[in-house]
């Protein structure tokens, strides 16, 4: 049976402090369970997975058995070889479930969550400056020519070029939430001009989101045609599977650079491979994959016009301070019965 006052459980690594500001924030009104010696060692600051063949004892088991079957809260879905929590099977009473991530409405559904009453609370918005940065990374590395300045740098060599300006070039932002305007505010500070793709085109959308002109799905390739770099930020759900297909590619300009900081899903890999070789796409920037980890059997890995990221552009030491502020916020909100005012709250039926 759950427990009088809110249990909460946390599932996944997270710093002491962080967990010290969501006590102090409840106070007594919630039991808050935490465990360090639960989670597998992290590889990283803000790893939320922690090393691979991470296996708990009996003791520890039991104990982490005994909190899912207590807890009315998990900060995190249960991960890893040894959770055993597929579908929350080992906690009963969850209501809630505060993700470290943004992009879980695939997760919610493989779980069969989606028609399910629990709420999911998400970090959208939380990895937006780092994901935008890692597309200005993208852009710049590939104007200033950045991999021949290191390859000569090493071979002693001086010799002398012309990049590209991004003054005046055109970036097109598919996927224009809370990251995708980041991506173009980050933009605009360069003077490129900036123009969006959105689900839900409204008279105010581009003014509300800092942009030239914005666009719906129905007039993507029209807007892809317009464009020097297409940053990909838009969820990934049944309607963007491999939206940017060879149709896509067919429609942008020969020489774009293209940034994914969506999913891997959302492209045609095998259409952006060709348009790779051919060099219709100029330079690539990927920090997500079809599969992952990319197989080492990939042809991306070997592309002289790629830039590969190991899912990693989201993650900086600021991470999962914010997190923990978004959950103070609905951890507080719940306690109050104030459901409507929780934020980042997973539309299940959309996926984001």
């Amino acid at each position: 049976m759950p427990s009088e006052k809110p249990y909460v459980f946390i599932t996944s690594p997270l710093e002491p402090i962080h967990v010290q500001h969501v006590r102090e924030a409840v106070g007594d009104r919630a039991v808050i369970a935490y465990e360090p010696d639960l989670y597998p060692p992290t590889r990283y600051e803000a790893d939320h997975k922690g090393i691979d063949g991470f296996a708990r004892s009996p003791e520890q088991q039991a104990r982490w058995r005994g909190h899912l079957g207590k807890a009315t809260i998990l900060w995190d879905f249960p991960s890893g070889p040894t959770s055993e929590g597929g579908a929350l099977a080992l906690a009963p009473n969850v209501r809630w479930v505060q993700t470290t991530s943004s992009g879980v409405g695939a997760a919610v559904h493989a779980l069969g969550l989606a028609d399910s009453d629990l709420i999911v609370t998400t970090a959208r918005g939380v990895h937006a400056d780092a994901l935008a940065e890692f597309v200005m990374l993208c852009i710049l590395g590939y104007a200033k020519r950045l991999p021949e300045l290191i390859r000569d740098q090493r071979a002693h060599q001086w010799n002398r070029f012309c990049g590209h300006d991004l003054i005046g070039k055109t970036m097109l932002v598919v996927g224009a939430g809370q990251v995708g305007a980041r991506v173009a505010a980050c933009a605009r500070v360069f003077g490129i001009r900036t123009l969006a793709v959105v689900n839900r085109v409204t008279p105010n959308r581009a003014e509300d989101l800092g942009v030239e002109a914005v666009f719906g799905p129905d007039q993507l390739h029209y807007a892809l045609g317009l464009a020097d770099f297409v940053a990909l930020s838009t969820p990934f759900t049944p309607q963007t599977e491999k939206m940017i297909d060879a149709a896509a590619f067919a429609a942008m300009r020969p020489g774009v650079v293209l940034v994914n900081i969506a999913r891997g899903k959302v492209v045609d890999e095998e259409a952006m491979i060709i348009n790779l070789r051919s060099g219709h796409i100029a330079f690539a920037g990927l920090d997500v994959a079809t599969m992952e980890p990319l197989p080492t059997a990939s042809p991306l890995w070997d592309l002289p016009n790629v830039l590969i990221s190991p899912h990693s552009a989201s993650t900086a030491p600021s991470e999962n301070g914010k997190i923990a502020s978004i959950f103070r916020h609905n951890l507080l909100a719940y306690l109050d019965d104030r459901r409507a005012d929780m934020i980042n709250v997973l539309d299940k039926k959309r996926w984001y």
